[in-house]
């Protein structure tokens, strides 16, 4: 555990939430199906490579990187097979993250979602694993509110001042490098969470290097941590 100095560890007026990989247990699934449709298209693609290379961008960020490796235009169609693939298996297979109940359940501050995916797709999930009701808060996506994504700070701060928080009384709950480069740039408190299961290997070194506050292996370990602080 470990990451950037200076930072204010609580109270917090609002925890912001990154969807996949830190509330749906979804990066997996999203991954898998990104790295088949590349190598279809004839762009041979790993999980660990999508996991890489995708993971926390939207898909308006992903094309222009797919081109590049192609050689070529992204086909006409693949983000709507990409889609259709993801929500069909999401019906069957999604599952929140682990502990992501308990630890919704023992707080009490303001909280929103603010992520690189579309609404229906979070909205999808929350219903799937029967989270939509607990949650109870609003959702803010770089697909729909902001013009520029996640790495820019452009989405946090949006949704900070949609929930009247300012961004130093805020924390940011993010799993990928992309999504804590974004946190850190909108002046908020940054942790890593790596409970997913598409975490590999130095993938917690990444999240500090991209300036995470602190890095936790469980939201267990994060609760402790806010309590700590409190």
């Amino acid at each position: 555990q470990g990451g950037r100095a200076g930072v204010n560890r609580g109270p917090f007026d609002l925890i912001i939430f990154d969807y996949d990989g830190v509330i749906a247990d979804s990066e997996l699934l999203n991954n898998a199906v990104m790295a088949e449709l590349l190598s279809e298209i004839g762009l041979p693609t790993t999980l660990d490579d999508a996991l890489a290379t995708y993971l926390g961008k939207r898909w308006l960020d992903c094309e222009p990187i797919i081109a590049e490796r192609l050689g070529a235009p992204c086909p006409l169609g693949v983000q709507d097979e990409w889609t259709r693939r993801c929500h069909d298996r999401a019906q069957r297979d999604l599952t929140a993250v682990a502990g992501f109940d308990a630890f919704l359940a023992g707080r009490d501050e303001r909280r929103c979602i603010a992520s690189s995916s579309p609404p229906d797709w979070i909205e999808l999930g929350l219903r799937c694993f029967g989270a939509h009701d607990a949650f109870a808060g609003p959702i803010f996506s770089a697909a729909v509110h902001v013009s520029r994504g996640k790495p820019h700070p452009d989405l946090f701060l949006y949704a900070a001042d949609a929930m009247k928080a300012a961004p130093q009384r805020t924390l940011v709950i993010e799993d990928s490098p992309t999504g804590v480069l974004a946190g850190a740039a909108a002046g908020m408190t940054v942790v890593g969470l790596c409970a997913g299961g598409h975490i590999r290997g130095d993938h917690p070194e990444r999240l500090k290097l991209a300036g995470a506050h602190q890095v936790f292996d469980s939201y267990a370990d994060l609760a402790a941590w806010i309590t700590d602080a409190a």
